[in-house]
């Protein structure tokens, strides 16, 4: 990747997909499973993903389904499986979602029941504004301790860390290398994705 700047870009205005105002239990029933997320009663269809979003997510996924196995803390859980944030009355479906043994929340058979402790984003033409915006502002809410945005689009990557309230901004190392507190010993090689 190229080499990382202090803030994120502000994202240009993407064009949104239609969104249908429905329940939550008819969400769960009818959408989860086909790529929409819910937020407020609205459903907000996904775009399909590119080639290089699916190369980095399923890159990602395999480094941390690896750490979680030698160190049995966690599970790595991907897309379409949905994290329930009520207390912001949304279910995203993140990319990724990292949630540790020690998360309060209840993982279910269907939906993560409460912010996971990581999520992971890979930034698409059409969820700039979402991904930067909309998620950012509801995973600082909900709690989410650590969010991770990939954007393959400007070559960048961005690690924010939840300090008190607010996302605080954490740049890679002089060597390119992210170190999350929540998976000691895991080194991420921000090159590398």
């Amino acid at each position: 990747m190229a080499e990382q700047i202090a803030t994120p870009p502000t994202p240009a205005a993407a064009n949104q997909p239609a969104q249908t105002h429905i329940s939550a239990e008819e969400y769960m029933e009818r959408y989860a499973h086909d790529h929409y997320e819910w937020v407020k009663g609205e459903i907000i269809q996904m775009s399909p993903v590119t080639l290089i979003h699916e190369r980095i997510v399923s890159y990602l996924k395999v480094v941390l389904e690896t750490y979680f196995a030698i160190t049995h803390t966690g599970e790595a859980l991907g897309q379409p499986f949905v994290m329930n944030l009520d207390s912001i009355d949304a279910k995203r479906e993140p990319d990724l979602q990292a949630i540790l043994k020690t998360n309060p929340g209840q993982l279910s058979h269907t939906a993560m029941i409460g912010p996971a402790d990581i999520v992971i984003e890979v930034v698409s033409a059409e969820s700039v504004s979402r991904d930067y915006g909309d998620k950012f502002a509801e995973y600082e809410k909900a709690g989410v301790r650590e969010y991770w945005l990939i954007d393959p689009l400007r070559q960048m990557a961005f690690f924010y860390r939840l300090t008190g309230d607010h996302y605080a901004l954490i740049p890679p190392d002089s060597s390119g290398a992210y170190y999350s507190e929540l998976l000691p010993g895991l080194r991420i090689d921000v090159p590398t994705l």
